[in-house]
């Protein structure tokens, strides 16, 4: 589609196109939920359960780090202090549809996460021919940042944020005498909203990029406010993290980290502008 004939269309023309890479996506969502349920054995057994075994890659990674710092120092390490994620009580599933229900969510948020490239592709065929020839060489590599940086941000809420939350919750006890049974469904939901949570807060790069284009945010104005980013960081890993001060800490430092990178993404769309 040309620019010409893209500036010509109107209103409903535009409402037209929208609708089929709406189609399109939706459609690819399906496809893709579709598969993830037919896998189902694994997508739970090793996918969403993986943080709940003790052979997790996390688990074992820090099992190791606490059997090499216990020989170091001793008395600041001792032995398996930091190997977590052993003997995690089993889930429970208390409703009739449970199980079904569960099947039926992860299906479809595995559908969303399979396609989200093809997502934002369909995104980008959407938006391109209403760019400048300038702002298409600037944005070129739209589709690849976007779905790296998500993708990203999954993987680490899967591998990191999941299993310190998995057994810090599943261990924690106000007493004794409360014995954890945690059911499925809760199990489901966090690691979903951990996961999900995580790949979008690391597309705030992509976020501040078209907020510079559009003239809302500036490099000045994200320095400004770099103190109020780190308040908010320490917030935000509060709410999608365990409360404990280790995983607050693992989940502030690469939202920091991007928050940085995106006053130097800002920059460089301010300066290309001014060119």
């Amino acid at each position: 589609m040309s620019q010409t004939h893209h500036d010509e269309m109107s209103f409903l023309d535009h409402l037209e196109v929208l609708r089929w890479h709406l189609v399109r996506s939706v459609s690819a969502i399906l496809i893709a939920a579709i598969g993830a349920f037919i896998l189902k054995g694994f997508i739970f057994d090793t996918v969403i359960f993986g943080p709940k075994k003790s052979d997790f890659p996390t688990y074992r990674f820090l099992c190791k780090m606490s059997d090499r710092m216990s020989e170091i120092v001793p008395s600041l390490f001792p032995e398996g202090a930091i190997c977590i994620g052993q003997d995690l009580p089993a889930l429970v599933n208390l409703s009739m549809a449970g199980q079904f229900s569960a099947h039926i969510l992860i299906s479809l948020i595995a559908g969303i996460i399979i396609a989200f490239p093809y997502l934002v592709w369909e995104v980008w065929r959407f938006i391109k021919p209403g760019l400048k020839s300038t702002e298409r060489k600037y944005a070129r590599g739209f589709v690849s940042a976007t779905t790296f940086l998500f993708m990203s941000g999954v993987a680490f809420g899967y591998y990191v944020i999941c299993p310190l939350s998995v057994n810090f919750f599943l261990n924690y006890q106000v007493s004794s005498e409360v014995l954890n049974s945690p059911t499925l469904s809760t199990y489901v939901s966090l690691i979903s909203t951990v996961v999900l949570a995580c790949g979008a807060v690391f597309e705030l790069p992509v976020l501040v990029f078209f907020l510079t284009k559009a003239g809302v945010l500036t490099p000045q104005l994200l320095k400004a406010f770099r103190r109020h980013a780190i308040v908010g960081a320490l917030v935000l890993s509060a709410i999608i993290t365990p409360p404990d001060i280790f995983s607050q800490i693992l989940v502030t430092i690469p939202i920091l980290v991007l928050y940085q990178v995106s006053i130097w993404i800002s920059g460089m769309v301010m300066q290309s502008t001014d060119e």
